[in-house]
């Protein structure tokens, strides 16, 4: 499974397209694929571990734990790290074997 996780915080309008660009790019994967992503959304406001380390980034996307971008998402960029990583999980079983 490749965790997706869009830190940012209510009212952002760049978490709002970032969240957006995310919900597409998943839709538009093949179901096999989308269906191995977990999407989690984490606020700044809620965790002062998260805002410490992002407040002035956001929103920012993590795959698995690793940062992927901030500030902007490109929808191609991130289809093809998603397109990675699933493949990588295929490959391997799990993550946690690499």
């Amino acid at each position: 499974m490749t965790t997706l996780t869009l830190i940012g915080k209510p009212d952002c309008h760049l978490c709002a397209v970032a969240s957006d660009v995310i919900d597409a790019v998943v839709a538009e994967l093949p179901d096999a694929a989308a269906e191995k992503i977990e999407i989690v959304e984490a606020s700044i406001h809620d965790d002062p571990a998260l805002y410490e380390l992002w407040w002035e980034k956001i929103p920012v996307v993590l795959i698995d734990g690793e940062l992927h971008a901030h500030w902007r998402v490109a929808p191609d960029r991130l289809r093809e790290a998603l397109e990675e990583s699933v493949r990588a999980d295929a490959l391997t079983g799990t993550k946690e074997s690499l």
